[in-house]
């Protein structure tokens, strides 16, 4: 009997990196970082302008709710075949992010929601103490 061994080849992940400073300014950034990684590793256009908005509000809520003086906040990209996940962790774990009806009056408050809407999934991760992560993941179409 001839046995044919076969392999599966799978697409390696990539990732993406970078500590920035908890202000309007780092936020800026990581969405400029984002977008030209996105880019760079052909992430198709539906998901990056989706996920483009989905890391501008968590990395405003990183910078704004999750500022210590002194400490970075870190954003992280992974893409693999059928997920892009994105990841901000600041220092304030203690201060969890959770949806809230938004004021009709309020210039804020909804930047979770957008995140909800916009995300197949997302949550919130802790530790090490005081660190929490804030994740999103947007789902890959198949090619």
């Amino acid at each position: 009997m001839n046995q044919q061994n076969t392999t599966q080849v799978l697409s390696p992940a990539r990732h993406f990196t970078v500590l920035l400073s908890p202000t309007p300014r780092g936020a800026r950034l990581a969405r400029l970082l984002a977008v030209e990684w996105m880019r760079d590793h052909e992430v198709p256009y539906g998901v990056t302008e989706a996920a483009t908005h989905v890391v501008a509000e968590l990395a405003a809520n990183a910078a704004t709710h999750g500022r210590v003086a002194g400490r970075s906040f870190r954003l992280a990209l992974l893409s693999q075949p059928d997920v892009l996940r994105i990841e901000l962790t600041d220092t304030r774990g203690e201060d969890l992010p959770r949806v809230q009806p938004p004021c009709p009056e309020g210039d804020s408050g909804r930047g979770l929601l957008l995140v909800e809407a916009l995300a197949d999934r997302w949550g919130v991760g802790l530790g090490p103490v005081p660190r929490k992560t804030v994740w999103a993941e947007l789902d890959l179409p198949r090619p």
